[in-house]
């Protein structure tokens, strides 16, 4: 394929929404955060402005890296990344805790990562 045949296709695929963005994968460890976990968020109730207030909460801490609504036992699953264990505590008695729509939160600390990544392939 031709350089402008492949910058076409990007563009097309870029308009399309396909490509949603571009970025760098960056090791967190190497850049101070050693504390990841996932964490298995409950709610109280799924009050619409609730729901609205969690999400947008949600979005905007630093910590959270990826945020999932599932079905199963949580109603969310958050990826959090700190800089040690006490900073997720405060990220918890801080923030999580004192949000209305969180019933409770299950933690699952991240003991080493075997497979990451952003690439799909179709």
């Amino acid at each position: 394929m031709s350089t402008s045949a492949c910058w076409r296709r990007i563009r097309q695929y870029e308009e399309a929404g396909i490509v949603t963005g571009y970025g760098a994968r960056v090791d967190p460890a190497k850049l101070g955060f050693g504390f990841q976990a996932i964490v298995h968020v409950h709610l109280t109730r799924h009050d619409p402005a609730q729901l609205v207030a969690f999400i947008r909460a949600v979005e905007a801490r630093k910590e959270v890296m990826d945020c999932f609504a599932t079905t199963g036992q949580a109603d969310y699953y958050l990826r959090v990344l700190c800089h040690d264990i006490a900073a997720y505590n405060q990220f918890l008695e801080t923030f999580l805790f004192r949000l209305p729509a969180v019933q409770s939160a299950q933690t699952n600390v991240v003991l080493r990562e075997i497979k990451s990544g952003t690439v799909c392939h179709v």
